[in-house]
């Protein structure tokens, strides 16, 4: 964790916060920021004491902003989610930014390409599918710590051009802009940013601007990867409007074996159910490696930090014990209990009795296809329990490759109807993942 001091005075346009040595273990004041530490959240954050007193002296309203570039948030996202949800645990007010403008234009932090530009109407739908999500982790109303959830096209496409320019583009110098590590990484890898995604940050910051003019919000959060993002709204808010503002950002998250959080060889940990059931998404937690155990459940559930310890203190084998913990602890936030408890009943059915469940996960095939038989290979990768062909055969050479709960060591053979039990295959690959095969 690092904090970076900077002073309150009004900067001039390219000025720079002075930097002020780093405190390696801060002692906070307000509940909020203890719990953001004790917890793991906290990367870095502009005028720390200032934000702790502030938090201290009563409600702060903060937001976190979410492009709407896909139906439905991921696990990546889950953490900016739970930071919002911390927030109002502690007595302040969260608002939800859906990107209805930025998503226009598109985020290029982190990206070696333009992200493909969506149609107003795409942009809408997505957002429609995505609130969801925000009303299992806040609580949404009119009181002072009740969430709020706006869009950022309610202002930004009201902006004629000219008149934005000369109303926020004196603030920014190319020269700050250009050593922002979100173009600088972009420029070095000699992949061609465009004019439009140049603008994201002056947009971003904007909407700080707004949400401090219309909702008195202080506090900007999001993963260190926006850091010059976030600081720039800072500093154009203590400059314009004299006014303190505050930012914080999170560690980017991977696991402890390095690979990036929420990702899978199934592509993205969806939030929303339609793209990724219960079942799945409390397999996901299940599936936790040993060593991140522990900081998951800080990170995404409520559980007592005592129980935590005592939980990631388990040996050997029964750690499995705080993984079911953790997925059903994860998955109830989400989905809620109900959901979460049959997730984990089907997850005990398939793999301890052997048994079938209408809650387990299903990959649909033609029964024209069915009938004239499919690769076992081929119908592994396309079930989501393998990358490629070549690594469904590595599994089945090495026994892990299940059909029917039998061991089949010849991923080559062919699987017909005649394999059907019940009207359904299952195919499992190794002791975690399920998939029963459904013709119609």
């Amino acid at each position: 964790m690092s904090l970076e001091l900077a002073d309150a005075a009004v900067l001039e346009p390219g000025q720079r916060f002075p930097e002020i040595p780093r405190m390696s273990d801060p002692v906070f004041k307000s509940e909020f920021l203890q719990t953001m530490q004790a917890r793991g959240f906290i990367h870095q954050i502009t005028h720390p004491v200032e934000l702790d007193a502030a938090c201290a002296g009563g409600p702060v309203t903060g937001y976190i902003g979410f492009d709407a570039t896909a139906p439905s948030l991921h696990v990546g996202h889950l953490i900016q989610i739970m930071m919002l949800r911390r927030l109002q645990q502690a007595g302040h007010r969260p608002i939800v930014v859906m990107g209805g403008g930025t998503t226009k234009v598109g985020d290029p932090t982190d990206k070696d390409a333009s992200r493909p530009l969506l149609t107003d109407a795409q942009i809408q739908a997505n957002i429609a599918t995505i609130k969801g999500t925000f009303e299992r982790f806040l609580t949404f109303g009119d009181g002072p710590t009740e969430a709020v959830m706006i869009d950022n096209d309610s202002w930004l496409s009201k902006f004629g051009y000219v008149e934005f320019l000369r109303e926020f583009g004196v603030h920014f110098t190319i020269n700050r802009m250009l050593a922002f590590d979100s173009v600088k990484a972009r420029l070095e890898r000699e992949q061609p940013m465009t004019f439009l995604e140049f603008n994201y940050m002056l947009m971003q910051s904007v909407d700080f601007l707004e949400l401090e003019r219309r909702l008195g919000c202080v506090l900007q959060m999001g993963g260190s990867d926006q850091w010059g993002n976030i600081v720039n709204g800072v500093e154009l808010i203590r400059r314009v409007d004299g006014k303190p503002a505050f930012g914080l950002t999170t560690p980017l998250l991977s696991t402890a074996s390095g690979a990036k959080m929420g990702k899978t060889m199934g592509g993205a940990v969806w939030l929303n159910a339609d793209l990724r059931s219960p079942y799945d998404y409390w397999q996901f937690w299940r599936n936790t490696e040993d060593a991140d155990v522990g900081r998951f459940l800080q990170l995404f559930t409520d559980l007592a930090l005592d129980e935590i310890a005592r939980l990631e203190a388990l040996p050997g084998a029964a750690i499995n014990q705080a993984k079911k913990v953790l997925a059903n602890a994860a998955t109830t936030l989400l989905h809620g209990p109900e959901a979460a408890a049959r997730a984990a009943g089907a997850a005990e059915a398939a793999f301890v009795q052997g048994a079938l469940s209408d809650d387990l996960p299903t990959y649909e095939v033609p029964s024209s296809d069915l009938a004239a038989g499919i690769v076992l290979a081929a119908l592994a990768v396309d079930a989501g329990l393998a990358g490629s062909r070549g690594e469904a055969r590595r599994l089945a050479q090495g026994g892990g490759l299940r059909l029917n709960d039998k061991a089949e060591l010849d991923a080559n053979r062919t699987v017909s109807d005649a394999d059907l039990t019940d009207g359904v295959i299952k195919l499992a690959a190794g002791k975690k993942k399920i998939v029963l095969v459904k013709p119609v």
